[in-house]
């Protein structure tokens, strides 16, 4: 279903871990307006540690509703908005908070303007092809079965590694993750080592705003790579059409060059939600054995679990917009050409919304809408592709292939990243 955007698989944004720091350094170098207002005029939260929200954003999180949930981040260069109302409010008005962010990282990073930096109806343009691949009929009747089939052969490389030395982010989070993205797109004659090293290319190169020679070579190199699959592909999916997103957007009617842009804006983001969703459902539910004993009692819960482990960890924390006019955000005013983040990871914990207990995992939560897929025309077009892959298919049948799955408390979990935040090693054992 990053870059700085919303984004999961097909909505389009990062991988994983290793690039977060690109992301964070894009955050705090982007071009934008500085506001011309004194201080005064809008709060300044020039407390917040870069490297503490990598680390843990939560409390900072929280920090920031509390004092001032629109305010400026001079280390970040710009505005963060950290309560549901104000991230909500963003979403719904495209024409002031444009999807279009000054910096050319990403148009040079994979070639051209993805839909990710387009409003509509650009935007839509480029969406509204794969729209039907994505639907929940074709997902569950034409890549249900394939998602299946992905889950069950590394859930047999699991078994072979074994109890004692198993890590679900290496060995069954990221690999089903990566086939289920080559499968979906259509991709033929690639490796899942191939595409994960695609992803974490295209989106060291969407951070490489300082220009980093050695970034943009590593970045080029599959770029080319990628170009170079693609040029057989369109043209292959046009005589031989499927029902594979490459597919769609090769018979679109679309410029070759805007297909190419969103199959690698795809690439760089359609791993990170559904791979880290994976880790967060069983460390959530590890940790909760309470709820694991209903889940598990009543599998019609799973939607429920996925549901809360989305907006109680959300993958994607923080996505880019900038005001196309002076604007007025929760009370703040907010100049022409500022930069904004959307902080969603914050929002799905807004006591306003969610109640005294958000900062809890409850899948018994009265049902509110979450922006953990976005919301408005960039609603993540792949929610429900992420939603069956990974909270009907792979979490549960992992659940079914090893009973008593839970995390390993004798080797160590990591975590990292705030704009996209995962785990990064996850050990588990079963009885």
């Amino acid at each position: 279903m990053t870059t700085q955007d919303a984004q999961c698989p097909f909505h389009g944004n990062s991988e994983t871990r290793g690039d977060d720091a690109d992301s964070a350094r894009a955050s705090q170098h982007q071009v934008h307006t500085i506001p011309s207002q004194e201080a005064a005029d809008y709060p300044v939260a020039d407390w917040v540690d870069v490297a503490a929200l990598a680390s843990d954003p939560y409390p900072i999180y929280a920090r920031l509703r509390a004092e001032s949930p629109v305010a400026w981040v001079p280390q970040l260069n710009k505005f963060l908005v950290t309560n549901y109302a104000g991230c909500h409010a963003v979403e719904q008005d495209q024409e002031i908070f444009s999807a279009n962010v000054s910096g050319a990282t990403m148009t040079r990073a994979i070639g051209a303007q993805p839909m990710l930096r387009k409003d509509d109806p650009e935007h839509s343009a480029d969406r509204a092809p794969v729209n039907p691949v994505l639907r929940p009929k074709s997902i569950k009747e034409v890549w249900g079965p394939v998602f299946e089939g992905n889950a069950e052969t590394y859930l047999e490389k699991v078994a072979e590694i074994g109890p004692h030395e198993a890590d679900l982010n290496r060995d069954y989070a990221a690999p089903v993750a990566s086939q289920n993205l080559i499968d979906l797109l259509g991709l033929k004659d690639v490796s899942v080592e191939q595409v994960r090293r695609w992803s974490h290319a295209f989106i060291a190169g969407m951070g490489n705003v300082l220009d980093d020679p050695a970034i943009w070579e590593r970045c080029d190199a599959s770029t080319e790579e990628a170009d170079r699959l693609l040029e057989e592909l369109i043209p292959y999916y046009r005589q031989n059409p499927d029902a594979s997103m490459v597919s769609a957007w090769a018979n679109s009617g679309l410029p070759a060059s805007n297909v190419a842009a969103n199959v690698k804006l795809t690439i760089s983001g359609g791993m990170n939600e559904p791979q880290h969703m994976v880790t967060n459902m069983v460390w959530a539910l590890s940790n909760h054995p309470e709820q694991s004993a209903l889940v598990f009692t009543d599998p019609l819960l799973w939607a429920a679990a996925f549901d809360e482990a989305v907006r109680w960890q959300s993958p994607i924390g923080m996505y880019p917009r900038e005001t196309t006019r002076e604007t007025i955000l929760e009370g703040v005013r907010i100049p022409a050409g500022a930069g904004i983040g959307v902080v969603v990871a914050s929002a799905n914990h807004d006591e306003a919304h969610f109640g005294d207990s958000a900062a809890d995992f409850d899948i018994n939560r009265p049902k509110r809408p979450h922006l953990a897929f976005g919301s408005g025309v960039h609603l993540c077009a792949g929610h429900w592709a992420a939603k069956t892959s990974i909270g009907q298919i792979a979490v549960p049948m992992a659940y079914k292939r090893f009973p008593g799955l839970r995390v390993d408390k004798q080797r160590n979990e990591s975590w990292d990243g705030w704009v996209f935040r995962g785990l990064t090693s996850l050990p588990v054992t079963w009885n």
